[in-house]
């Protein structure tokens, strides 16, 4: 059921499953591709994957030296995760498109800082990620220790900046495109990290702009750690697969 492929310009993806929708998972803050297996969550959807419903390729991070380097300003980080993109985009995708049979729409999803990365490849790569699902993200990188001065790049890369001036066309194609799901738990960590409030405040946000996004807020007994995540995609992946 698993296959690491290591020749990915020095990073590593590990695929699981052999036939069924692709989804594509963003491990949790500066975590590698392994993660998901290691702490439960291919155990967790299983049967999805066995009976050819789901593959997932997990993916490495590059967080430590984009946005988990506080000792750079927010733009510089901004301006490496380009680079991270560009690797999911030039690399990855082709690979899943391989070991799939050819192009075709693919799930992205990720708990934590994986949240946000799928979240913003879904809008800003809706054309081959048009379904994404973050679990206890936060979504605003300013709020990372952020400082210095912000451009460009830092705008595209924060979806609080950019979704409220989403407008014209192109919002019009989003909302015909992308579906997001977002879910959050109301434990331990998920105030302190953010995460709770950010869910609610990107949720809004995508719902203001008229995008589909479904919004499952879990009890006071979900924290912000992987068993929660563990039932959480239990619970939501048949629903897309």
């Amino acid at each position: 059921m698993r296959r690491e492929h290591v020749d990915l310009h020095g990073m590593v993806m590990v695929a699981y499953g052999h036939y069924g929708k692709p989804f594509l998972v963003f491990p949790s803050e500066q975590g590698r591709a392994w993660d998901f297996e290691n702490n439960g969550m291919i155990e967790a959807v299983q049967p999805l994957i066995e009976d050819g419903r789901a593959k997932l390729y997990c993916v490495d991070s590059a967080d430590a030296t984009t946005w988990s380097n506080k000792d750079v300003p927010l733009e510089e980080r901004a301006r490496r995760h380009g680079h991270y993109e560009s690797w999911v985009i030039d690399h990855v995708v082709p690979t899943i498109y391989a070991d799939s049979g050819g192009p075709l729409e693919i799930g992205a999803l990720g708990c934590s800082l994986g949240a946000f990365h799928s979240v913003l490849f879904g809008l800003r790569r809706a054309d081959l990620f048009p379904l994404v699902m973050g679990f206890s993200g936060s979504y605003d990188p300013s709020m990372w220790h952020g400082w210095g001065e912000r451009g460009d790049a830092a705008y595209f890369a924060n979806p609080v900046d950019f979704v409220p001036n989403l407008h014209g066309d192109h919002l019009t194609w989003l909302q015909s495109r992308l579906s997001t799901l977002l879910v959050v738990g109301q434990g331990q960590w998920e105030d302190t990290t953010g995460a709770l409030d950010s869910t609610r405040h990107m949720a809004g946000l995508l719902q203001g702009k008229g995008l589909r996004c479904e919004l499952d807020v879990w009890g006071h007994e979900f924290p912000h750690d992987w068993p929660s995540w563990r039932a959480q995609l239990a619970h939501h992946l048949p629903r897309f697969c």
